[in-house]
């Protein structure tokens, strides 16, 4: 048995809290949970910035099991960062759809562009679904994946496995 557990979050640093909870909650069906500010303490103890000061939000993915953490910092000044898939210790967050053609008709019409329409996974253990990334407000690539029948990942969709 482990002594490390279950995740709790992910967390992801943004440019704009306000724009990136409207893109989570409006766009991807998140819920918030929370939203706060802190500043010093036992969070710039953590971060190791003395002078920390951040604006943060904790939302529920649309199926309520993983908790997406959002900071955006005040203080030190944030840094912009070279995201795209192939880049060391670039992170994804993948979703489960159960029709990713109609989620991605939806995200057409609402503007949010996707690296490519869905792509069908024809070799693998996920022959037979098919998936497309896209990025959200600051360039952090998001999946979305539509798992084939039968599989482990769509008895997650379906089971909440």
């Amino acid at each position: 048995m482990s002594d490390i557990g279950a995740v709790h979050h992910t967390g992801l640093t943004v440019g704009d809290l306000d724009r990136s909870v409207a893109f989570y909650r409006d766009v991807l069906g998140c819920s918030v949970i929370m939203e706060q500010e802190k500043v010093g303490g036992y969070l710039a103890a953590i971060v190791g910035y003395p002078d920390t000061s951040i604006r943060m939000a904790h939302l529920y993915d649309p199926a309520g099991r993983l908790v997406v953490e959002l900071f955006e910092y005040r203080a030190p000044e944030m840094l912009p960062a070279e995201l795209e898939p192939r880049r060391i210790g670039n992170a994804h967050l993948c979703f489960v759809v159960s029709d990713l053609d109609a989620v991605y008709a939806r995200l057409v019409g609402q503007g949010v562009a996707t690296f490519t329409p869905p792509v069908p996974i024809d070799t693998g253990v996920n022959a037979g679904g098919s998936g497309l990334y896209l990025h959200d407000p600051d360039g952090i690539t998001l999946e979305l994946f539509q798992p084939a029948p039968g599989t482990a990942a769509d008895d997650l969709l379906q089971h909440g496995g």
